[in-house]
């Protein structure tokens, strides 16, 4: 007999879990959220078999409940789950950003004979909704486990075998403190830094307007995660707040470090900084899906002639490419070329740069 699953929220995350898990098993998905129209959505899209905004209704007599839902909304799902009637050894997991607050809080289920295992699919996307989801978000990411030491193996199994089948994802078995400071670094302290960045020069620019209208590519680039959504990353920082004091502690003495070598003069530690950051940039993993969801641009310089925008748009539409953004650079600031091509997809941007070369451009390519 199938397993009935429940998947709590169907946004972005959720979404993409329920339509993977009916394109790649035979369970019988659930799907609860609060907004009809979500829901709804959900239903056309095949992503799920049954609907409803009733959380005691989705959860009734199903074997793996699947919480989709913002870090800040978990821990009170998971407290509207201890006063209902679960299945007994039902499987509870999660996919949120931070793990050790989490699971910490999830221990009042064991009462109710129900298993919790801790979950986060880190992949994701610039888009959010039932919208944007796809099955493939996490194909090839890393999608980690966080079960306590005296979890059931068989569950472990059950769950990991399940989501590798829905997700595509490698499944990777970490403890919640570990995944929280590697996780911290990696992504909660970028969003931080990218945010501090951002707000700075807001303050600088009050004074003077030069220093937005020279905010060109590459500052745009480096704090594009500054712009994410200001409830959800509260919800995130708080929730892993004992990891990100201490690395924000290591931030500090690395900023001190530069700021004291630039203080002193001291070229040969300005240097050695530099080489360090870029030898192991060089190492970091290039083809795994990551938390943050790549880009794919390229720069094109093209003479300032009427109609030069239009034939490129019309050679990449000959292809079949879709181009996600459009955009012409008065100030380019480190960046080649004076057009810019955003893509959604890494076969789109492969097609248009081989395409542009033939047609006799010059094209700068880069993903990031």
């Amino acid at each position: 007999m199938p397993d009935r699953i429940a998947v709590l929220g169907t946004g972005l995350i959720g979404g993409s879990i329920a339509l993977g898990l009916k394109e790649r098993t035979d369970a019988v998905v659930v799907g609860y959220d609060r907004s009809d129209e979500d829901l709804a959505l959900a239903a056309t899209l095949g992503a799920v078999d049954e609907a409803t905004t009733d959380l005691a209704e989705a959860v009734c007599d199903v074997d793996i409940i699947i919480i989709a839902l913002p870090v800040g909304a978990i821990k009170e799902t998971i407290n509207r789950l201890t006063s209902l009637p679960l299945k007994a050894a039902c499987i509870v997991t999660d996919v949120g950003s931070t793990k050790s607050e989490i699971v910490a809080h999830a221990q009042k289920l064991k009462q109710q004979d129900v298993i919790f295992i801790g979950g986060h699919p880190m992949a994701g996307s610039h888009r959010s909704g039932m919208k944007a989801a796809h099955s493939l978000l996490f194909e090839n990411a890393y999608y980690v486990l966080t079960p306590d030491p005296d979890t059931s193996l068989l569950a472990v199994q059950k769950l990991s075998r399940l989501l590798h089948l829905a997700t595509k994802a490698e499944l990777v078995i970490m403890d919640p403190v570990h995944h929280d400071r590697v996780v911290g670094a990696i992504s909660h302290l970028p969003h931080i830094i990218a945010a501090g960045l951002v707000n700075m020069v807001g303050d600088y620019n009050e004074q003077n307007e030069w220093f937005h209208r020279l905010a060109a590519g590459g500052f745009r680039s480096l704090t594009r995660i500054g712009a994410s959504h200001p409830v959800m990353w509260r919800d995130i920082l708080l929730s892993n707040r004992e990891e990100l004091i201490n690395l924000l502690d290591d931030w500090v003495l690395q900023i001190n470090n530069m700021r004291d070598a630039i203080h002193e003069g001291d070229g040969d530690r300005i240097e050695a900084f530099f080489a360090r950051s870029r030898r192991l940039r060089a190492q970091l993993p290039d083809r795994k899906k990551g938390l943050l969801a790549p880009v794919y641009e390229c720069w094109l310089d093209i003479p300032d002639v009427p109609g030069e925008i239009a034939r490129v748009t019309a050679i990449l539409s000959e292809q079949s490419v879709n181009i996600s953004n459009i955009e012409v650079l008065n100030n380019r600031e480190e960046l080649p070329g004076v057009l810019k091509l955003t893509y959604k997809k890494e076969h789109d941007f492969k097609r248009a740069v081989a395409c542009l070369k033939e047609a006799g451009y010059a094209v700068y390519a880069d993903r990031t």
